[in-house]
């Protein structure tokens, strides 16, 4: 085989891989808001994977990310300590081109809720910022 025509088929193989790449996006930013509002949180994610996994991890100040919850396409579940305040919901589109996403909406804002939130698809894509804010 000649080199050039090794070199081709490598760089082929290469780009192949690049288009199916899944993809996680939250905003940039801290997120301020009041105790006792209510908050959203937008994760944005593309992935080529009919049946997602998705997760949301809370890490406070000094500490480690604290699985949250998780969403598929049909379930979901909360860890108890996030239950009763906690919810996100999966939207999922069937053209790839539009957008898919799971906010995570927090009623009843507490101070103890100012961390860094992060969004995971799974297997290891993951993303994050810092909110809420509480004045």
């Amino acid at each position: 085989m000649e080199p050039w025509l090794r070199n081709l088929l490598i760089l082929a193989a290469c780009c192949y891989e690049c288009r199916g790449e899944d993809s996680v996006s939250q905003p940039p930013g801290d997120v301020i808001a009041t105790e006792g509002e209510q908050v959203t949180l937008d994760c944005q994610f593309d992935t080529l994977d009919t049946s997602p996994y998705l997760f949301w991890y809370k890490q406070g100040a000094n500490d480690f990310p604290k699985y949250m919850l998780r969403r598929v396409t049909f379930g979901s579940d909360n860890v108890i300590e996030f239950q009763r305040r906690f919810d996100a919901h999966l939207n999922l589109t069937t053209f790839k081109s539009a957008s898919k996403s799971v906010p995570l909406t927090i009623q009843r804002l507490q101070l103890s809720d100012s961390a860094v939130y992060y969004c995971a698809l799974k297997p290891t894509v993951t993303t994050g910022y810092t909110a809420p804010l509480l004045w």
